[in-house]
């Protein structure tokens, strides 16, 4: 069925009509437009577009299909063009012409958007609440390891010894930021388009902010025009995605390490691993993989909506229904690849034992050298220039910085007297940083602990805010 065709003289061509299609991609938001219907409904029996009578049937057939879509009863068939002509066929197999009417005062450039909007509304904070248990995930591992000091890595090469809970918990306040970008697009994206009609506005919906009120928006887009046409709102939940698919990446990059032989810092739970075909003692980070290899699709799905979006003129244009097949992907794609990361997370063996074993390796304590001579005010140019003659004396004799005796560290430099021995140590050197950010036990912990608060808050807001159909897709 379609919902067009009254002034021409020829049926769509087949190639024309497959190419139109899009009812097989875009049924998934069957369930908010029966929402919509529903409220719009109420506004046509208050203006007397449809009878009383007339509307009780149309609204009793919307029910019962929002029954039958949940159920798999209902669904659309091959000579169906989009969701709103399979709902439309629906209901008028189910109550005759009157169905029809339903079509009043809307058009498919102001519905699909209000449809598309509520899915991602209801989408975004399902993904929330899947970043929260992996937050979570992290929390509960940072907290075992308050006590552990590890190598730090910058460039991928030994830097300064840190609190293996700040390294693991580094991953929460970048999640933590992701769920923060979720609640500035429902503010930011919470007005309703319903009501801009084709793109002039619509004669038959005169209040559109009690439409916005009863599906749940906080406004009305100001501009008809702008609101047919807008998918800002769509191209930065496809950001919000993609670098949330960018930091599950970073966290299956280091899995991938630690896990390798060579690290040996973490064992990977038998049940997120996989083996290999051919080689039976074979382990393989496969979540860990999936993870950073996803990445590149949801990038990919922001970079198609983009391109789509960047000459495009004036209101509707039907370039726009390639909108939501990279939204509907990297939905679908976060779902899937959220918990299993989550199970990873939880699940994960951290071999202590190996990860402190090189917390001092690489002369990741040469920075306490200049650190001690700056606070005797020698000039920091002056104190990293020693410091690093510390090292290459080391490397030199193969030595490590610990084993510098006071006449060599004094032949160095007169500076260095005994007191900087004290200095050339990793609990020294990680309890020595107790700034709010820094990677003290004190400071880690302290971190931790409103990050927990962080996310109970949020949790909370996430179940407060969402409103899941129920009975439905």
């Amino acid at each position: 069925m379609t919902l067009w065709g009254g002034r021409f003289n020829k049926e769509p061509a087949d190639s024309l009509a497959a190419l139109s299609r899009s009812v097989h991609f875009d049924w998934r938001l069957a369930p908010y437009e029966i929402e919509v219907n529903l409220v719009h409904l109420k506004s046509l029996v208050a203006q007397a577009v449809i009878s009383k009578d007339d509307g009780a049937r149309i609204k009793e057939a919307l029910l019962e299909l929002a029954t039958e879509i949940g159920g798999g009863k209902f669904t659309y068939t091959k000579n169906d063009e989009d969701v709103h002509s399979a709902i439309e066929r629906g209901l008028i197999e189910k109550c005759g012409p009157v169905g029809g009417g339903i079509r009043a005062g809307r058009s498919r450039n102001d519905l699909v958007i209000t449809d598309f909007k509520l899915y991602l509304v209801d989408h975004l904070l399902e993904i929330a609440g899947e970043i929260c248990q992996l937050v979570q995930a992290f929390n509960n591992q940072a907290d075992k390891y308050l006590d552990l000091i590890a190598p730090g890595f910058t460039h991928t090469q030994h830097a300064q010894p840190i609190t293996f809970a700040q390294e693991l918990s580094k991953h929460s306040h970048g999640l933590v930021r992701d769920i923060d970008r979720i609640f500035d697009w429902l503010d930011r994206n919470n007005l309703s388009p319903f009501g801009a009609g084709a793109l002039a506005g619509s004669a038959l919906v005169p209040n559109p902010e009690k439409i916005a009120s009863e599906l749940g928006f906080s406004g009305v887009m100001p501009n008809s025009i702008d609101a047919v046409s807008d998918r800002d709102f769509a191209a930065e939940a496809l950001f919000i995605m993609a670098m949330t698919g960018v930091h599950l990446s970073k966290i299956g990059e280091e899995f991938i390490l630690w896990s390798s032989s060579e690290f040996g810092w973490v064992e990977i739970d038998d049940a997120y691993a996989t083996g290999s075909s051919i080689m039976p003692q074979k382990k393989n980070a496969d979540v860990a993989e999936l993870a950073r290899g996803k990445s590149g699709r949801f990038i990919g799905n922001l970079t198609a909506l983009l391109v789509v979006l960047k000459a495009m003129p004036f209101a509707y244009n039907r370039d726009l229904q390639e909108d939501k097949e990279p939204i509907f992907d990297s939905v679908d794609q976060l779902l899937l690849l959220l918990p299993a990361v989550t199970g990873m997370v939880e699940t994960a063996k951290f071999l202590p034992a190996k990860i402190s074993k090189t917390a001092d390796g690489g002369f990741s304590l040469a920075t306490e050298i200049a650190d001690f001579l700056a606070r005797k005010q020698i000039p920091f140019a002056t104190a990293h220039e020693v410091a690093g003659a510390c090292v290459k004396f080391c490397e030199k004799n193969g030595m490590t910085l610990q084993h510098l005796t006071t006449a060599q560290l004094l032949a160095i430099h007169p500076a260095l007297t005994d007191e900087v021995k004290a200095f050339i140590d990793v609990k020294g050197a990680v309890d020595s940083r107790g700034s709010s950010m820094a990677t003290s036990k004190k400071s880690v912990s302290a971190a931790l602990t409103l990050l927990k608060k962080d996310i109970s808050q949020i949790e909370s807001e996430v179940s407060k805010r969402r409103k899941p159909l129920s009975g439905m897709i």
